[in-house]
């Protein structure tokens, strides 16, 4: 089973999709988290603390910015939280998602996504900024046709769009 978790910043995606993937599990788990800590940011720092945090140790976590084919393993349960750093830590790596996306949808594993809502403002005055949106709003087309079930968070409920 697949399914993707869409929605803007603290809409409650994460915990619902982290909810949804223990419901999933047999046995314990994986989370693989995409960030690439290399930035030195202090907020980004205390929310993956909190994010740390939520889940305890309800999961075996993996760390995993770029290569999320490489991790994922026949018959487990996995959330990858979130696609959105990993298209960042691609953009920024020059690295392609299209094969990458490809062999991940094709593992048989359970899998379940978080991605952020990104594209309903207005066109963004810098490049860098366009790719990233329409990068996203790509890469959340390609995975959610691939899901069984899309959910959409609005203020911390999912809305099933799929």
């Amino acid at each position: 089973m697949k399914i993707l978790y869409v929605g803007g910043q603290k809409s409650g995606k994460s915990r619902l999709a982290e909810a949804k993937a223990v419901e999933l599990a047999r046995k314990k788990p994986y989370y693989i988290a995409t960030y690439d800590n290399s930035y030195a940011d202090a907020e980004m720092q205390a929310r993956l603390d909190k994010h740390k945090a939520q889940r305890k140790k309800r999961f075996i976590t993996i760390e995993e910015p770029l290569y999320l084919d490489r991790v994922v393993e026949p018959g487990g349960v996995y959330l990858v939280d979130c696609l959105s750093m990993w298209i960042l830590n691609l953009l920024e790596a020059g690295v392609s998602h299209e094969a990458i996306l490809q062999r991940l949808l094709a593992k048989d594993a359970d899998m379940v996504f978080v991605l952020n809502s990104v594209g309903s403002g207005i066109i963004p005055d810098n490049a860098l900024t366009r790719k990233y949106i329409d990068l996203s709003g790509i890469v959340g087309q390609k995975v959610a046709a691939q899901c069984d079930e899309v959910y959409e968070a609005v203020v911390g409920l999912p809305k099933r769009l799929k």
